[in-house]
């Protein structure tokens, strides 16, 4: 990490492009210079040194949750044979993802809280884009999987385990990773062509896509704009479309049976992956829509913490609450872990 003074030098250099009629990049020779010292500041989280433990906190909290949480919803589904079922499978990765995702950002964030920085190198600022990119798409199409997998399982009961076999439930998993990858990679490589910045400073607690790519000088950010909108439309728009689409089917399947209680047992079903995706998919478009409607940064962010923390840490809870089995799993495996330490520590009561 590069020293204050060398950071408040880069700040006022790039600022001080800006302060003429009109905003210009730096020139070759001082971005020259610059390509060494590139820094970029988090300006998200409030200085006010008495929030400062209470933010630490609060982080830290959130964090230890959502991966003590998911790592529960794994080790269940993994230890008991009668969860290795196709939606359970894609559970199990959609809590991967939720513990990649969050360990992206918010470690780095207590980290800084604590050290009192707002310092990120561009290197660094890249690299955390670039997963944050991927674990964020891995749990869009994750979902638009999951919704595929319960439109069969609702639609076409008789043929579901015919149709969501191990070799189909692997190959869409491993589709949705090398899709992701694509999109994280070519995110950086138009990251990597910009040849300025107008700013360094980045209104958020960590390297969000949509404010790093804004800051490009505008020669350059044209043309990459219109390439990662078309990405964004392609890759956005196909897995939402998958869901509403699946559900209308499902919903269309269970307005069919005649009788209230079997209505209520095949909602019950997916009700747990439709409040998942209304949580995910609300949260991220109040990051976006709200950003370009309002131009409070401070609004921007709660949004963030919303769908980049508060999402992963509630997704075991909504599918641990609503869904018998994975209860029963964990009680079985709490079963087990008691009895192990029971053989290992010679004054351990089963009760």
């Amino acid at each position: 990490m590069l020293h204050e003074g060398r950071t408040s030098d880069l700040l006022s250099m790039v600022m001080a492009q800006q302060t003429g009629s009109t905003a210009q990049c730096p020139s070759y020779t001082e971005l020259q210079n610059l390509t060494g010292v590139l820094e970029f500041l988090l300006m998200g989280l409030p200085d006010a040194p008495e929030l400062q433990p209470i933010l630490a906190g609060l982080f830290l909290s959130m964090y230890l949750v959502t991966v003590l949480g998911n790592l529960l919803i794994i080790l269940a589904i993994s230890s008991d044979s009668r969860l290795h079922t196709p939606m359970y499978f894609f559970l199990l990765n959609l809590s991967l993802a939720d513990i990649g995702f969050t360990s992206t950002t918010v470690p780095r964030t207590i980290v800084n809280i604590q050290t009192h920085s707002r310092v990120i190198t561009y290197a660094s600022c890249l690299t955390q884009m670039s997963f944050s990119i991927f674990f964020a798409c891995m749990e869009d199409l994750l979902l638009a999987v999951m919704a595929y997998d319960r439109f069969v399982a609702i639609c076409h009961p008789l043929h579901y385990p015919v149709i969501m076999n191990p070799r189909l439930c692997g190959f869409l998993v491993l589709v949705s990773v090398f899709l992701s990858l694509l999109i994280s990679q070519v995110h950086n490589l138009i990251a990597l062509q910009f040849s300025c910045f107008k700013d360094i400073k980045i209104s958020n607690f960590f390297c969000d896509p949509s404010q790093l790519l804004t800051l490009a000088c505008s020669d350059t950010f044209v043309n990459n704009n219109l390439v990662m909108n078309l990405f964004a439309a392609v890759f956005g728009f196909l897995p939402i479309s998958g869901i509403f689409f699946s559900y209308y089917k499902i919903v269309s399947s269970i307005l069919r049976v005649p009788s209230s209680s079997g209505k209520y047992k095949a909602f019950s079903t997916c009700s747990s992956h439709l409040a998942v995706v209304c949580l995910f998919y609300g949260t991220v478009l109040g990051v976006y829509l709200g950003s370009s409607v309002s131009s409070s940064p401070r609004k921007s962010v709660v949004a963030s913490v919303m769908y980049t923390v508060v999402t992963p840490m509630l997704n075991p809870f909504i599918y641990s609450l609503r869904n018998s089995d994975i209860k029963s799993a964990l009680q079985r495996l709490h079963s087990r872990i008691v009895k192990y330490l029971c053989l290992i520590h010679p004054f351990c009561y089963v009760g």
